[in-house]
C-alpha cells in the first residue's frame, strides 16, 4: 500500500511540475549529445538561488502545515496512524518543493528521472509506514541532486529534512490502551489517568471510553523531557491503586 502511494505521488508531482514546460511555446530539444550543465561546488556562492530554494522549502513546508493542522481534523483523530498523519503531509510537501526546484534547474531530463525512481521504488520497496516512505523518497532525491551536481541545493535540502525530523520526533505520539478498570468506575479511572498525563506535559489527542469493555484509549504527544518508561512510573506512582488497570503502550 505504502509503495503504491510512492509512485503516485512521483507521478503526479512530475506531471504538476512538467506541465509549464511542456505548454510553454517553441521548448529547447536537446539533443542526444547534449548534457546538463553542472553547477558543482561554486554553486555555494549562488546566494539568490539559495534563498529562492530556501523559500520555495519554507513556503511549501508553511502550507502544508496549514493542511495538515487544520483544527477541525483533531476531531476525528483516533489511531495513531491518523495522529502521524500531518508529519507525512508535511514531509510530502517538502519533496514536492525538492523535485520542482530541481526540475526548474534542469528540466525535462529530470521528470523523466524522478519517473524512473518511482517505478524502482514501486516494485522494490516495501516500508512499514507512511512516515518511513516520506523519508525513503527525501533521501532518494538527495542522492538524485547529489548525483546532479547541485550540493549547495543538496545540502540546504537536507539541512532542511533534518530540521524537520528533529521537530517531528522531539514529540513522539503515542497511544496506550488501559484495560480492566474497576468496574463501575471507568469514567473516574479515565480522568484521574488524564490528569496525569497533563501534568506530565502530555498533549491529549483524543480518547476513548468503553464501559462495557472497562478500557479507555488515549493518543497523546510526549514532550521531549519525558520518556515512556518514566512516564510509566509516574503512572504507577500517582494513579490511585484503585483506579489502575493493565496498560499497553503503542509508540510511533
Amino acid at each position: 500500500m505504502a509503495s503504491t502511494r510512492v509512485v503516485l505521488f512521483f507521478h503526479l508531482a512530475s506531471a504538476l511540475f512538467l506541465a509549464p514546460q511542456n505548454a510553454s511555446a517553441q521548448p529547447e530539444v536537446m539533443s542526444d549529445t547534449q548534457e546538463l550543465q553542472a553547477v558543482g561546488w561554486r554553486g555555494f556562492l549562488d546566494f539568490g538561488f539559495l534563498l529562492e530554494s530556501l523559500g520555495a522549502l519554507v513556503l511549501a513546508t508553511a502550507l502544508a502545515a496549514m493542511i495538515a493542522f487544520h483544527p477541525m481534523t483533531s476531531r476525528t483523530v483516533d489511531t495513531l496512524e491518523e495522529a502521524e498523519l500531518p508529519k507525512v503531509y508535511i514531509m510530502y510537501a517538502l519533496v514536492g518543493a525538492m523535485v520542482g526546484v530541481t526540475v526548474l534547474e534542469y528540466g525535462l531530463v529530470v521528470g523523466f528521472v524522478v519517473f524512473g525512481l518511482g517505478g524502482l521504488m514501486r516494485f522494490r520497496t516495501d516500508t512499514d509506514s507512511t512516515r518511513d516512505t516520506g523519508r525513503l523518497i527525501v533521501v532518494t532525491l538527495l542522492g538524485l541532486i547529489s548525483g546532479l551536481n547541485l550540493p549547495h541545493f543538496a545540502v540546504l535540502a537536507a539541512l532542511f529534512a533534518f530540521g524537520l525530523i528533529y521537530w517531528f520526533d522531539a514529540n513522539p505520539i503515542c497511544r496506550i490502551v488501559v484495560k480492566q478498570l474497576p468496574e463501575g468506575r471507568v469514567a473516574e479511572a479515565a480522568e484521574a489517568h488524564r490528569q496525569v498525563f497533563a501534568r506530565a506535559g502530555c498533549k491529549i489527542v483524543s480518547e476513548q471510553r468503553s464501559l462495557s469493555k472497562r478500557r479507555v484509549t488515549f493518543v497523546f504527544r510526549m514532550p521531549s523531557k519525558t520518556s515512556q518508561e518514566r512516564l510509566q512510573a509516574t503512572l504507577d506512582g500517582e494513579v490511585a491503586l484503585g483506579m489502575r488497570g493493565e496498560v499497553d503502550w503503542e509508540v510511533e
